[in-house]
């Protein structure tokens, strides 16, 4: 029902908009830099194995993962997962996604304040993603102010979530940069790609983060053009 409101499409669609944009931007910018071969031919595993070695993380282990821009650290089993066209790659591209990931892993063995408080929100957001549509539809379908303003709460813990999500991945994208720098890993053009790379990737966790506050802007409406 909420969801056949025209209102509802006119608040989101600058969010779907730049969505889109994020999407094609990443794409294109991955797909450009990962034709381009580094000089030092590491490959994504060799990069994320000499930062993870430089500060001591041995324990965290590098491995293949299928998909595209599939890439992620789990600091639950202490394994990075690198995708097909990442692991074995020695293109910039690939470089500068897998030491993304193991700027992930340096964040939590430095206790970065962010990492720690986005691990420690995520079961209240798993909570608010599965929940809070259907709290919020039935809240106005019965007119249950109550159940209404709960849904709208745990749909705001996601928003929380995506705002925190910012500078944990905009601090890894530094890390990552500033160590491939020291190491010499890639060179000062070469770096500029990275870096090309990882600006498109933040800018899809901006849009997340846009789609969701417009989203809880446009149920706030719902309420008062329900009172």
């Amino acid at each position: 029902m909420l969801y056949y409101d025209l209102n509802y499409l006119l608040y989101i669609a600058p969010a779907i908009l730049l969505g889109l944009i994020a999407q094609i931007w990443v794409k294109s910018a991955f797909n450009k830099y990962s034709k381009v071969r580094a000089r030092s031919g590491l490959t994504g595993r060799d990069a994320a194995r000499a930062i993870l070695d430089r500060n001591g993380l041995y324990n965290v282990d590098v491995r293949p993962i299928p998909g595209e821009l599939t890439d992620h650290f789990d600091p639950r089993t202490n394994v990075i997962s690198l995708s097909t066209p990442v692991f074995g790659s020695n293109s910039i591209a690939a470089i500068g996604v897998a030491a993304h990931e193991a700027g992930h892993a340096v964040q939590h063995q430095t206790g970065y304040w962010f990492i720690k408080v986005r691990t420690a929100i995520i079961p209240v957001c798993n909570i608010g993603a599965s929940i809070s549509p259907l709290l919020i539809i039935l809240g106005f379908a019965l007119s249950w102010i109550e159940l209404y303003w709960l849904g709208i709460i745990l749909f705001g813990t996601v928003a929380v979530f995506q705002l925190v999500t910012l500078p944990v991945e905009f601090n890894a994208s530094r890390r990552a940069i500033a160590i491939l720098e020291a190491n010499g890993t890639l060179t000062y053009d070469e770096l500029k790609g990275a870096r090309a790379v990882l600006s498109a990737a933040a800018l899809t966790y901006v849009a997340a983060l846009v789609t969701s506050l417009l989203q809880l802007f446009y149920f706030l409406s719902l309420s008062n053009r329900r009172r």
